[in-house]
């Protein structure tokens, strides 16, 4: 089995405080709370680590109805990760698990968040499972449907269908993130290791995949394999679609500088071609994005890098210099080639805080929205829920919700979704009132 007992590495980090003067807390807090105040945050479930899930490190997708889907990594029948839905039912919600895992040929320990599909059925990956290869399986791609009669009881199983189970040589191992369909119904993810050069102590620098439709299956093939030098190394995010096929995504290592990408693949009659759009020094420009892209309506792309940045006068300039979690950034086409702007560096105020490892989301007003897994205003270290809105050509940060450790949970690494309300929704990983981590509901 996967060893994950502890939190993975790059999600581990040191909680060392840092001295402000009291006058300087004082006045943290007061901006603390008039930011919160802007926002109310409720828990709309605490995972008890039993039938229900543990430790939820996928976002959320939500359908139509405004019913919620995710995924915890533990937890279930086996302890080997729970697929659920909350249902909303006036102002509780009806948590119900769709689908434990059994580590088996089925896969286990799900990363990533769900895609509802063009049929209305689930799709998502499992980091491990699906076979006796890579130690404890080599992960997997699945579809979730629905029973096909009414359930008549409170817990009703879905049915999953493996698409491809991940062999960890060539075609992958370990898919980190989701998938995505095309416009004509292919499925694209990444997995963060395996792949034709063997690099990374023999682990592999990871590939992009594609499954196809084929004969009543699927299909899979490898557009890209990256080779861990100039073309980066470790993409633990997935990939964004444009309108013209084109795949846009980040690695986490690799580049010119070694500290991560944003790349373009483009098909052609020939295969895929491999574009670098940018390569980060891990200087201010920042390092080591996780998370993934999102266009914008005028086909700007927009992400995060989870290190670098520039550390400024420290905090409203009156802090001590603080370390950073990363900056925000922008990437902006133009001539055949792209532009890098940064759009805000995050502090570690708290004191050795994550940064942020999500794919940002955009309202229609073009304010983006994300979550940063540690540091932040005091009184807490663990988490912040941001929102940073455009005006006369800069970007301002708003804390919607600092997290405490508490019942309200900790570290929440995923990407947030909207409601037709307007609602924000994600998961803090760890903490709650059992300490396995809870979803939330942001309403602005």
């Amino acid at each position: 089995m996967l060893n994950v007992a502890q939190r993975p590495n790059q999600e581990i980090t040191s909680r060392a405080a840092v001295a402000v003067p009291a006058l300087v807390i004082v006045l943290l807090l007061t901006v603390f709370a008039t930011q919160a105040a802007l926002a109310q945050f409720n828990v709309i479930h605490a995972f008890t680590g039993a039938a229900d899930g543990r430790y939820p490190y996928s976002g959320l997708t939500i359908d139509r109805g405004g019913n919620l889907y995710g995924t915890t990594f533990y937890g279930g029948a086996t302890n080997d990760g729970v697929v659920y839905k909350l249902a909303p039912a006036g102002s509780s919600w009806i948590f119900s698990p769709l689908y434990s895992f059994q580590a088996g040929s089925d896969g286990a320990y799900p990363y990533a968040s769900l895609t509802i599909g063009p049929d209305g059925a689930l799709y998502g990956t499992t980091y491990g499972g699906g076979g006796s290869g890579c130690g404890y399986g080599c992960g997997t791609v699945f579809r979730l449907t629905p029973p096909a009669s009414s359930c008549k009881t409170a817990i009703c199983s879905w049915s999953e269908t493996v698409l491809y189970r991940f062999s960890g040589g060539a075609d992958g191992r370990a898919p980190h993130s989701g998938v995505v369909f095309d416009q004509a119904g292919n499925l694209y993810g990444t997995t963060v290791f395996g792949g034709a050069t063997s690099c990374n102590n023999g682990n592999g620098c990871g590939v992009v995949y594609e499954l196809t439709r084929s004969n009543g299956g699927w299909t899979q093939s490898v557009p890209y394999s990256f080779a861990g030098g100039n073309d980066g190394m470790l993409p633990y995010s997935g990939v964004t679609v444009d309108p013209a096929g084109n795949l846009y995504g980040t690695t986490s290592e690799g580049g010119p500088y070694g500290q991560g990408t944003v790349y373009q693949l483009t098909p052609s009659g020939s295969g895929w071609a491999e574009k670098l759009l940018y390569s980060f020094t891990g200087g201010t420009d920042g390092a080591a994005p996780y998370g993934g892209l999102n266009f914008d309506s005028f086909g700007n792309l927009y992400g995060t890098a989870s290190g670098g940045g520039s550390g400024g006068l420290g905090l409203m300039g009156i802090a001590p210099p603080v370390a950073t979690g990363g900056p925000a950034f922008e990437l902006s086409p133009a001539g055949g080639s792209w532009t890098f702007a940064l759009i805000y560096t995050f502090t570690e105020s708290g004191g050795g805080g994550l940064g942020p490892y999500a794919n940002l989301i955009m309202d229609s007003a073009g304010n983006l929205y994300g979550a940063a897994g540690g540091g932040g205003l005091p009184p807490g270290y663990d988490g912040t829920i941001f929102e940073l809105s455009p005006a006369n050509g800069s970007w301002t940060y708003t804390s919607l919700h600092q997290f405490t450790g508490g019942s309200d949970g900790e570290d929440p690494f995923c990407a947030l979704v909207f409601d037709a309300a307007g609602n924000l929704y994600g998961t803090a990983t760890y903490a709650g009132a059992y300490g396995n981590g809870v979803v939330y509901q942001i309403t602005p």
